[in-house]
């Protein structure tokens, strides 16, 4: 059957504007896309070790066979979100199976009609997605401008009002003043949300993130931890109170109308989480080559198309879709896997090459990329 014409001309105008996405290949390039900041999953100690955990405990199951309220609620789910309470140092942690799942379950379900919803305008996509699906009011407020985020405020008093950020944003790499906005929170009595899909892993002494290490963590309504990036599995977790975890099992639809994570899933999950306890050597050296990555882009005079960050995510502002796109050919031609990131996923005039560094990345591998996006553009 063919598709209707209306998706036809969708998929054209994508064409059209060079921003179709396409599924990419597999392929043995030097890694500068991934999110696997610590080299998690393609670690050999975690595999085994989860595989040993399973048969040790003699799990030989694998599927959660329903979802949590039914039949899936494993015995691992408790022994996981257990550690990982303790771990982040919360009273209570709800795990949903993906970090798009959590952000969607949680903004649905918890505000409500004649609340308030502030958010950051480069909130991530899931983020928006279940604020559209909220029966609360939403407004976005300018980029990490705490100014703008007040006048909103002062627009609503006696009011429920929900703010919403990120430790580290995706596409820019870039993180709010985090005391400045806990603050500003507390003053009007809101809530404060924090996604740190990009910091665990990545901040604080065993990677626990970057609010943690701030020691902020217990001044948040809400955090959001993803494991598809620094832990290097699959799966979110909800962190708060134990009322907010009973509330999200009760109307996250995201959770309640889903199949539970399989117990392999899981015990993924808590064995990468036993390994941040006492991996500290992958993520010093991630932090020393975020730090080399800085210097070389500001020796070869790239600083000032790069957004500036001191995270993992590295951003070099190339406008235009085809040019971006052309670029990180010419550097996947040389070895070198770099996206590009393509308008409409950001807005237009902002496309970019989005460099991405890991712990297992050297600096031969960042001087050698950084030289070659020099000569390519000047």
């Amino acid at each position: 059957m063919k598709l209707p014409e209306n998706l036809n001309q969708k998929l054209e105008n994508r064409k059209q504007n060079n921003s179709l996405r396409k599924l990419p290949v597999f392929n043995n390039l030097v890694d500068f896309s991934s999110n696997d900041y610590i080299g998690f999953s393609k670690s050999e100690s975690i595999f085994k070790h989860t595989h040993a955990y399973l048969h040790e405990n003699e799990i030989f199951q694998n599927g959660a066979t329903g979802s949590r309220l039914i039949s899936g609620n494993h015995s691992l789910y408790q022994i996981a979100e257990n550690f990982i309470a303790q771990f982040h140092e919360a009273e209570a942690v709800l795990i949903f199976n993906s970090g798009y799942d959590a952000n969607l379950g949680f903004f649905s379900a918890v505000p409500q009609r004649n609340d308030v919803i502030l958010y950051d305008e480069l909130s991530h996509a899931s983020i928006r997605d279940g604020i559209v699906m909220s029966n609360a009011k939403s407004y976005k407020f300018n980029h990490n401008d705490f100014e703008d985020l007040e006048r909103l405020i002062l627009k609503f008093p006696d009011i429920n009002i929900y703010i919403v950020t990120e430790t580290v944003f995706s596409m820019d790499g870039d993180s709010p003043n985090l005391e400045e906005l806990v603050q500003l929170s507390e003053k009007y009595n809101c809530y404060l949300i924090v996604d740190e899909a990009h910091t665990l892993g990545v901040f604080g002494d065993k990677g626990e993130g970057l609010l943690q290490y701030l020691e902020l963590h217990n001044r948040i309504f809400a955090r959001i931890m993803t494991f598809g990036k620094g832990l290097g599995c699959h799966g979110a977790v909800v962190l708060g109170s134990p009322e907010l975890k009973e509330y999200l099992i009760n109307f996250a639809r995201s959770f309640i109308y889903t199949t539970g994570l399989s117990p392999h899933s899981v015990a993924t999950i808590l064995t990468a989480y036993q390994q941040l306890e006492i991996e500290k050597e992958a993520i010093e050296k991630l932090r020393q080559n975020i730090v080399f990555f800085n210097q070389q882009k500001n020796l070869l005079g790239l600083k000032p198309m790069f957004v500036r960050s001191k995270s993992a995510i590295q951003s070099a502002i190339v406008q235009g879709n085809e040019s971006v796109k052309k670029l990180a050919q010419q550097l996947q031609d040389k070895g070198f896997d770099v996206k590009p990131i393509l308008s409409p996923t950001v807005p237009e005039g902002q496309e970019r090459l989005r460099f991405c560094i890991h712990s297992y990345n050297s600096e031969d591998e960042i001087s050698s990329v950084l030289e070659l996006l020099r000569d390519f553009i000047f």
